[in-house]
């Protein structure tokens, strides 16, 4: 029973730092002005009839903090690639030389910069919400084992854990979001 409970509880804290490691992901993305591979991931180009990621298509990369090139792998891919990019309503055009697609970040306004600080709280706080729904899972496997003959004082110890467990990640979340926030502002 005990190692029921604990395998229960192991497999949140894996949920907890798969939460975490969307979180980081999800506020790379947003961008803070600098031009960043990462801000084309997800991504899809047309390639023959398929969608694929853009990085499976070309080489990106960013030639100085205002410019990303992407240079794709066939000169025939310069068309979808331009598309995709359109598509992906980045709030950049693309520039298309025939060898490559640039792509020129423009710097970013005070009016946009406090758009990009709601996008990133309001990430952190869907990263809090499905903590609390792993937390809430976490505490009714604790309670169905309590019914099931579990000791009640090591069940509620287990669900003190669990709550602290939940803090300090909620506090990891909130950091990692200050962070941003703090990127996104610094002109």
């Amino acid at each position: 029973m005990d190692q029921d409970i604990d395998r229960i509880i192991a497999e949140g804290y894996d949920e907890f730092d798969k939460s975490i490691k969307h979180l980081q992901d999800e506020l790379s993305k947003i961008r803070a002005g600098k031009a960043s591979p990462v801000m084309v991931d997800g991504i899809m180009v047309d390639y023959y009839g398929t969608p694929t990621p853009l990085n499976q298509v070309a080489n990106i990369t960013a030639s100085d903090s205002r410019t990303l090139n992407i240079q794709p792998w066939e000169k025939s891919m310069l068309a979808p690639i331009e598309r995709a990019i359109f598509e992906a309503n980045l709030g950049i055009t693309p520039m298309n030389d025939g060898e490559q697609v640039r792509l020129g970040v423009p710097p970013l306004t005070e009016e946009r910069r406090q758009l990009l600080v709601k996008q990133a709280k309001a990430t952190g706080e869907d990263t809090k919400v499905g903590l609390r729904s792993i937390r809430h899972k976490l505490m009714e496997a604790i309670k169905k084992e309590i019914k099931n003959g579990y000791p009640e004082d090591a069940g509620k110890r287990k669900e003190h854990d669990v709550q602290k467990h939940v803090d300090d990640f909620t506090e990891k979340i909130n950091k990692l979001v200050e962070a941003k926030e703090h990127d996104i502002l610094k002109v």
